[in-house]
């Protein structure tokens, strides 16, 4: 009796084993890949992406935030992997890509014109790497190198509408950081969408001459303040914290660039011009994750597909309830930014739209210079 149990119990056991060597889990399917598509049930290497940020790093509520909120994404919805450095000076840029080449990550971003050259020198060495610029252009661009570059004059020139049509002494700025050709693209757009619907709107233009410089930043606005402008547009990157100071001291209104800059100085930025590095950035990566990933291309954000545009004129952004929620502007900061659109913009809302649909039916064609 007891040598038949035993035998029943060796029996189940090997038809246990059986069983359990035939696959019929319901976590892995015919091939043997599970449920995340890794084979055997071993977990594939994650996508891992570099970030070199431009001087400013974090912090400059801009395209630097911009670009790491892209890669914030990307780890949440695509299940990346992914580190950044800093550099403290643009000298520091090669040995920053370099780093991440040589670690063989899938992609490497370097956010910033002022690093375009390095780049496409660390990329032609490394040519077996994925690499991606914000803001870079080639006359030729290596096989894999991916540009990243937005219409900012699309964008701009609704922001020099907005600013036109918001004076109440008809003098308006534009405050640059370094000038450049991608950073004159601004102010083209800008002047022109001014001049647009105020032909004989004045417009005092001025550079700063540096990206990271918040005391410069807030002397240059200071000065245009003083020549009579009341409304000023920048794209000076970390310097145009300095603007949002003096909007506040002189109650003025600023305009915001790259991210949404309202909550900087609630209820003196009427609006920012998006351009949305964190939507160009989170692409490329998906690219590289799905192997889609194509080099040798520029890939071109614009009005069309929401690369640039403005913020609402007239309800409260998702970043702005959500910086209240967080407590990083209080509800009464909140309510200055809503009222703000109430009274200063939300009037003109219909016409910034009217010449958004313009300019994307060709109808308004904005040059960049």
């Amino acid at each position: 009796m007891k040598k038949s149990l035993i035998l029943i119990l060796a029996s189940m056991m090997v038809l246990t084993f059986a069983l359990a060597g035939c696959g019929t889990g319901s976590d892995t399917d015919d091939n043997g890949a599970d449920e995340n598509g890794a084979e055997n049930g071993v977990a594939e290497d994650p996508t891992r992406v570099g970030l070199v940020l431009s001087t400013g790093g974090l912090g400059d509520q801009s395209f630097n935030d911009a670009a790491y909120r892209g890669l914030e994404q990307a780890e949440q919805d695509l299940g990346i992997e992914f580190d950044y450095i800093e550099p403290e000076d643009s000298a520091e840029d090669e040995n920053a890509l370099r780093r991440f080449a040589e670690q063989d990550y899938d992609l490497v971003i370097g956010v910033g014109f002022q690093m375009q050259d390095t780049l496409k020198e660390v990329a032609e060495d490394m040519d077996h790497i994925n690499f991606a610029i914000v803001d870079g252009g080639y006359a030729e661009i290596p096989d894999n190198v991916a540009t990243l570059n937005f219409a900012q004059h699309e964008g701009s020139f609704l922001a020099g509408a907005l600013a036109a049509l918001v004076t109440e002494v008809n003098t308006i700025g534009f405050m640059g950081g370094v000038e450049s050709a991608l950073i004159t693209q601004f102010q083209a757009g800008f002047e022109q969408g001014a001049t647009h619907v105020n032909p004989d709107v004045d417009i005092d233009v001025r550079y700063v001459g540096d990206f990271g410089d918040i005391a410069r930043g807030r002397e240059t606005a200071r000065g245009q303040v003083e020549r009579g402008a009341d409304v000023i547009y920048h794209a000076a990157g970390g310097s145009g914290t300095g603007l949002f100071e003096v909007a506040e001291d002189e109650e003025i209104y600023a305009i915001g660039v790259d991210s949404n800059q309202n909550m900087v100085a609630p209820g003196y930025v009427i609006a920012s011009m998006l351009k949305r590095v964190d939507t160009a950035v989170y692409s490329i990566t998906e690219s590289v994750v799905n192997d889609a990933f194509e080099g040798g291309k520029d890939y071109i954000f614009d009005l069309s597909d929401d690369g640039v545009g403005l913020t609402s004129l007239t309800d409260l952004d998702i970043e702005e309830e959500d910086a209240a929620e967080t407590e990083r502007i209080t509800q009464e900061q909140l309510e200055a930014i809503q009222e703000m659109k109430q009274s200063v913009t939300a009037e003109h809302a219909e016409t910034i739209e009217e010449l958004r649909q313009q300019i994307i039916s060709g109808e308004i064609v904005v040059d960049t210079e």
